[in-house]
């Protein structure tokens, strides 16, 4: 048997079966519109059928077919910096409550995170209803910060690698990352953990 011999899931037929919603979730939380990810791993399908006859198969499809997606994420986040009506004005801002230096940058200093995150959900079912708030705060961010912080925190790219595929400088990331983790505490602490709160004061 030839060592590039197809398996089942290599059929293209297959694959939107397969790997249609694992694609679409994946985009999903990082475009935070569904007619964008339905886009988005409409043409990753297509990417995929014009380059199939190139697939190495060192890797699984979905692994191959996921790779393409992220570029394809990556394109339209691209799109989103280069575009005047997505532009927004990244002056340094209020730093005061983040570490400057270190492999801690960017992160709360200690003291200064806002509200009492120590209560993490601890079942399932909490963990899942957490998850969903989350979702619903990264999608409320403008699109343009929720970006870097997802490809920081979902996709784990260093800064220098952010910088360079969105074309922003290093001062531009900290404070868009700055904003991020500032909106994201507020709302989940409008959405999550005040309610929590009065959940079990009652």
């Amino acid at each position: 048997m030839s060592e590039h011999a197809t398996s089942p899931g290599d059929n293209p037929q297959s694959w939107l079966d397969q790997h249609g919603d694992y694609l679409f979730r994946y985009a999903l939380i990082r475009v935070s519109d569904r007619g964008m990810a339905e886009d988005l791993v409409q043409e990753t399908f297509l990417a995929a059928l014009k380059s199939y006859s190139t697939f190495d198969r060192n890797s699984s499809i979905r692994t191959w077919l996921t790779g393409i997606l992220r570029h394809k994420v990556m394109d339209h986040f691209r799109h989103i910096y280069k575009s005047e009506k997505n532009k927004i004005e990244l002056e340094s801002g209020n730093m005061d409550d983040f570490i400057e230096q270190g492999k801690d940058k960017g992160r709360w200093r200690p003291g200064h995170a806002p509200g009492d995150w120590s209560d993490m959900p601890d079942n399932n079912l909490q963990q899942k209803e957490f998850m969903a708030v989350l979702k619903g705060c990264l999608g409320a961010l403008p699109e343009r910060i929720a970006s870097v912080f997802k490809l920081s925190e979902l996709d784990g790219l260093d800064t220098v690698e952010i910088c360079k595929e969105l074309g922003i400088t290093s001062t531009n990331y900290w404070v868009i990352m700055h904003r991020a983790r500032t909106g994201l505490r507020r709302c989940l602490e409008i959405q999550w953990f005040d309610k929590a709160s009065t959940d079990k004061a009652k």
